[in-house]
Order: structure tokens, then sequence, then C-alpha cells
């Protein structure tokens, strides 16, 4: 598959916003959960996933995912499959999620859902399975009070996104 130019500056914009969310605090949302914040940074791959496909969603997941691996941070991070494959996985799946449902701001709510869910379940089963994580149960926990609300947040901001794209391509 060849990248057309405007999948190219789409896959470069939301990259770089993944970036800038990951190197600021503006990637984290606090939230009342043991974690103390969720993170929005999985939003553009999703967005790329919704107006471009799955190449787009899965690029701009690789970009993610690469910065994760190389910020490092926590031991389960600096794993490149646990750090890189789930993340460009969300990008493919909300793309997926999204096209099977139609145009329409349902579809990318489930998309948002599913690439939120993708990232947190990809993540944390590898984090198990790879011996980060010390078992299934801490996984679910982590999953339950972290996961859900990284997917309210991220069908919101997606939701509120995606309409504001849908308004600007009916004004040009």
């Amino acid at each position: 598959m060849k990248f057309t130019v405007r999948q190219l500056t789409i896959t470069g914009i939301l990259g770089a916003i993944s970036l800038l969310l990951g190197s600021t605090p503006l990637g984290f949302i606090p939230v009342p959960t043991p974690a103390g914040s969720a993170t929005i940074m999985h939003i553009p791959v999703i967005i790329g996933a919704i107006i471009e496909g799955p190449l787009v969603g899965g690029a701009v997941g690789l970009i993610f995912g690469l910065f994760s691996f190389l910020r490092g941070g926590a031991a389960l991070f600096s794993d490149p499959i646990i750090a890189i494959l789930p993340r460009v996985l969300i990008g493919i799946f909300a793309a997926y999620a999204y096209m099977a449902i139609k145009n329409n701001l349902m579809a990318t709510g489930i998309a948002a859902i599913v690439g939120t869910i993708t990232n947190t379940v990809g993540v944390l089963s590898l984090g198990v399975i790879r011996g980060y994580l010390p078992n299934w149960e801490t996984a679910v926990t982590i999953a339950v009070s972290h996961g859900i609300p990284e997917v309210i947040i991220a069908v919101l901001i997606t939701v509120a996104i995606a309409k504001g794209l849908q308004r600007s391509r009916l004004a040009a």
C-alpha cells in the first residue's frame, strides 16, 4: 500500500500531536483513580483511523508506540513489543470498527471505545504474559480503575473533534 500526500500529511500532523501530548502534561487528564490521570495520547491514533483508515491509524499508532518505547518510564514500556504493538493495533481496530458502523457519530464513539480498549487490553495482557505484571487480577484491576475513565474521556474528545471536522468539511 502507498500513502497519498494527504495520508502522509495527516499522519505527520497527528503523530506530532501524539508526541506533544506525551511530552507535556496535556496528554494526561487528572482523574480520581489510583493512577491519578488518564492518558489521551491514543486519541490522535483513533482520529487518524476514523478520517483516513487503518493505514494512517496504524502509522500514527506506530509513532505513538515508538515514542512510548523511546521515552521508557515504567519497565513494561521499555519492552518494544508492549510499547509498540498495542499502539499500532489501536489504529487498525478503531478504523475497522468505524467502517463497520458507517459514517456517523455513533461509529466515532464506538471507534473511540474499541481503540481505547485495544490499548488497555493489549498493554496489560502483554504485561502479564511477558512478566511485568504479577497476575491477571492485577491487570484487570488496572483495566477497570484506569481504563474506564480513559474510555469515557476518549469518547467525549473524539466525538467532539469528529463533529468539528464534519462541520468544517460542510463549510468548505
